[in-house]
């Protein structure tokens, strides 16, 4: 089982911007970009242009507020 935990789903743009976020409070988060990695594997994806964060459950409670801030933002930009 993983101990890492999908905290977002979002285009590039939003996915950069929490990432970024995350960093400056020296959170590691993973991007994962299935559409990305599918096509260099020489498959397609269905679902072109969405990224996902992921972060380890050990940081859950210090991500969330930062995404819920960062999405709150997004839905007045």
């Amino acid at each position: 089982m993983s101990n890492y935990i999908k905290v977002f789903t979002g285009n590039f743009i939003e996915v950069q911007r929490i990432f970024r976020l995350l960093e400056e409070v020296n959170i590691c988060a993973i991007i994962k970009d299935e559409s990305e990695s599918g096509r260099l594997a020489g498959f397609g994806s269905s679902i072109l242009g969405l990224q996902e964060i992921h972060v380890h459950k050990d940081e859950l409670t210090r991500v969330k507020p930062i995404i819920e801030n960062a999405t709150s933002q997004l839905e007045f930009d």
